[in-house]
């Protein structure tokens, strides 16, 4: 790749989605210089709120797309819903990364799984369902399971446990009979992901492998180094993590989440299109973070090994911690005191209203050690609510 490819800092970069990712990202490319769009339609989105241009129509309004590439020098994407179509229309003029194509994959399971499984990358045993036909022919085998939808489902929303043939047929009518994948269960030992960046020569980097812990679906703390992950899981993670980006010919930051077994075998879970959110720990324990990273990938800057400097935890901050002991009335946490905490690192998003389960910033935890990080991150638990790891 030649210098004269290269968007060097001085212009605008462009995000379709205005969520905390869009916010962050749009943070790390003002600090490299750049200028930053944003295409939301919520006029108090957070990232529309920190950015130099804010878009504010719709994600397939065409005037809003021509505004957005008018202003733009490359454009990404902050969360994989935004319809592939508006991508495509967009890298019609201009550089657009991670591609429509790619985000196609990663918005429907049935798709991802099939993408795995031609990558020769283990998934869990799945059956997909989208007619009676299909519903009835499954196998006894996949129960117990769980049935999610295979498009828009996140965070635990669009996902139903089954157990017997009964509840999967009561289960389907509940998720109103759309495309859905059946997984089996299986005896998972811990949950880690890999982040990869990838940039438009094809080189290929990753940060350290990541293992997470989720609560009713949604993450709740991420611990780096992972602190039960074997070198062999940890290559056969990375390894995978390449081939499947590669497999795309993606550009960007990727997620690939992976259930580790108890026999120790490991399957893909799902992937995300995006920086992701077990690795907002990357800002402060990483050289480089992943927002930096997906603004050198879409800009075809240096892609360079990211270093954990730090060892790190990295807490939720859900609205539910702005309502203690069920309270109705709205109550600021007591941030003075997680930030008297050697090591504490805060994160909101600017989101004006709580909400259970929503997801209103994170806390990094660093310290010289592993022990040591994870020490004052439960102190930060007990002082905010948040229940013990």
């Amino acid at each position: 790749m030649s210098q004269r490819d290269v968007i060097l800092p001085g212009a605008t970069l462009g995000v379709m989605g205005g969520g905390q990712l869009g916010r962050m990202f749009v943070h790390a490319a003002q600090a490299m210089g750049y200028r930053t769009a944003v295409l939301d339609p919520d006029p108090t989105s957070p990232a529309g709120l920190v950015s130099h241009h804010h878009v504010c129509t719709g994600y397939l309004d065409e005037a809003g797309l021509t505004e957005l590439a008018r202003v733009s020098a490359a454009i990404t994407t902050e969360f994989e819903n935004v319809p592939a179509a508006a991508l495509d229309k967009l890298a019609e003029t201009l550089p657009v990364a991670p591609a429509g194509a790619a985000v196609a994959i990663c918005q429907d399971r049935a798709r991802e799984k099939a993408h795995f499984v031609g990558c020769g990358v283990d998934c869990a045993p799945h059956a997909i369902i989208e007619t009676s036909e299909q519903l009835a022919a499954v196998s006894d085998d996949l129960l117990p399971g769980i049935l999610k939808t295979a498009r828009l489902g996140y965070d635990g929303k669009g996902q139903i446990r089954v157990r017997t043939r009964d509840e999967l047929v009561a289960a389907w009518s509940e998720l109103k009979q759309v495309g859905c994948v059946l997984e089996k269960m299986l005896p998972l030992a811990y949950e880690v992901s890999v982040l990869v960046a990838r940039g438009r020569d094809g080189r290929v980097v990753h940060f350290p492998l990541q293992q997470n812990l989720h609560r009713d679906g949604i993450l709740a703390v991420t611990t780096v180094p992972a602190p039960s992950v074997s070198e062999a899981v940890s290559q056969q993670a990375y390894a995978a993590a390449h081939q499947i980006a590669a497999s795309m010919n993606y550009v960007g930051v990727l997620c690939i989440e992976f259930f580790v077994l108890q026999d120790g075998r490991i399957v893909a879970n799902e992937m995300a299109p995006r920086p992701h959110n077990s690795g907002h720990h990357t800002i402060d324990a990483c050289d480089v973070s992943q927002f930096e990273m997906q603004v050198r990938a879409m800009t075809g800057l240096p892609l360079v090994d990211p270093v954990l400097h730090s060892p790190c935890l990295m807490l939720n901050l859900l609205g539910d911690l702005w309502f203690p002991a069920g309270s109705a009335e709205q109550v600021e946490p007591d941030w003075a005191a997680v930030l008297a905490l050697s090591g504490t690192h805060l994160h909101l998003y600017g989101k004006t209203e709580a909400r259970k389960a929503r997801k209103m910033g994170h806390l990094t935890v660093t310290g010289a050690t592993p022990e040591s990080a994870r020490a004052t991150a439960l102190k930060a638990a007990e002082i905010l609510g948040i229940a013990p790891f």
